[in-house]
């Protein structure tokens, strides 16, 4: 019996999540007794499809308005207080070795389907920048 109504609360559940995807609701949450507000709304997936996927995007060389190679994109994080995105670039090296991370803002790339850039970006100007590391998991 127990089962049958786990069951029942986890397809209510799931259902409750379709339709907060497609709707506005505003609702308060508790995460360790604080109380959060959540709002969820209705995303134009159109628009959402024209976008980049950040999984595609790591790998790919950055060059600068001069077409000079001036890194690649390692990874791309989005900052929890603020929701900002940071693309991970590897900087410097040769052949692996002596190369470091910086991050940029991921609003100073210009992204397009053909390529990834920093236009007034150069290789030493980025090495420049401090080095970022990965927090420990």
């Amino acid at each position: 019996m127990q089962h049958a109504i786990n069951r029942t609360c986890r397809i209510a559940f799931a259902s409750m999540l379709l339709v907060g995807a497609w709707t506005s609701v505003s609702t308060a949450a508790y995460a360790q007794g604080a109380p959060q507000s959540i709002t969820e709304r209705h995303t134009e997936v159109t628009h959402t499809g024209s976008g980049f996927r950040a999984s595609k995007l790591s790998g790919t060389t950055v060059y600068n308005r001069d077409k000079d190679k001036i890194g690649t994109i390692d990874d791309v994080i989005v900052s929890p207080s603020d929701q900002h995105a940071f693309a991970i670039l590897s900087v410097g090296g040769f052949l692996g070795m002596g190369k470091h991370y910086v991050a940029v803002p991921l609003g100073d790339l210009q992204i397009t389907a053909k390529a990834v850039t920093m236009p007034d970006a150069t290789k030493s100007s980025l090495e420049a920048l401090p080095e970022f590391k990965y927090a420990p998991d």
